[in-house]
């Protein structure tokens, strides 16, 4: 999944939050007073940057497999 654009409940915008967010959290700061520190009060907007998985650079490895281009005679 990429980083949430907008919160999928209200539709606030959480883009900009998810870089500063993301590095805070891997730095070893708790999510939720990050959270806090980033003024997201709204449970649905705090749910969506929490439950976010950023698997997109894990899944880049597989897209070559299965499209191997094939030539159809005419």
């Amino acid at each position: 999944m990429l980083a949430p654009v907008r919160c999928f409940t209200c539709g606030a915008p959480l883009a900009h939050l998810w870089p500063e967010f993301k590095r805070r959290v891997e730095a070893g700061e708790d999510p939720g007073k990050v959270l806090d520190d980033l003024g997201v009060k709204r449970y649905c907007c705090r749910r969506t940057l929490l439950s976010t998985v950023a698997y997109i650079e894990e899944l880049v490895v597989y897209t070559h497999i299965g499209f191997k281009k094939k030539v159809r005679p005419f």
